[in-house]
């Protein structure tokens, strides 16, 4: 396995990108705090880690690219999935949320107009003042 089957691998598994940076295959635009990654080694061969708040952990080395594919896919198949239906984009999201600001400001706005004049929520009955 190269890095190229790897990411179509992890695709049709439906992990997201966000979760790995595979530099000249899958690199992440946004790094986030913490992320997966395959790399060359320095020293020659390949390492795979998870990438924590600036901090590589989890590092494991090895001698062929195979072995480091092999080994990323295992790491990202045991990470915890999150909770089923949970699956929108971030589209989908900011669009729902803007829907509800938008039903939120339409509701303030019929408040406001049902609500009775000044005057008439300081009389009590016949008019006067209470």
């Amino acid at each position: 396995m190269d890095r190229t089957e790897l990411v179509s691998t992890l695709r049709d598994e439906q992990v997201p990108d966000a979760l790995y940076d595979i530099p000249g295959v899958q690199d992440i635009p946004v790094q986030p705090d913490a992320y997966y990654y395959l790399r060359p080694a320095p020293d020659g061969g390949w390492e795979t880690g998870l990438r924590e708040r600036s901090l590589d952990r989890d590092t494991s080395r090895f001698a062929t690219e195979d072995e480091a594919c092999r080994d990323l896919l295992e790491k990202l198949r045991a990470r915890p999935r999150p909770p089923e239906g949970g699956g929108e984009s971030v589209d989908e999201l900011l669009a729902e949320g803007e829907e509800l600001r938008r039903w939120a400001r339409e509701e303030v706005e019929r408040a406001l107009r049902e609500r009775p004049p000044d005057d008439e929520e300081r009389t009590g009955n016949g008019g006067e003042k209470r």
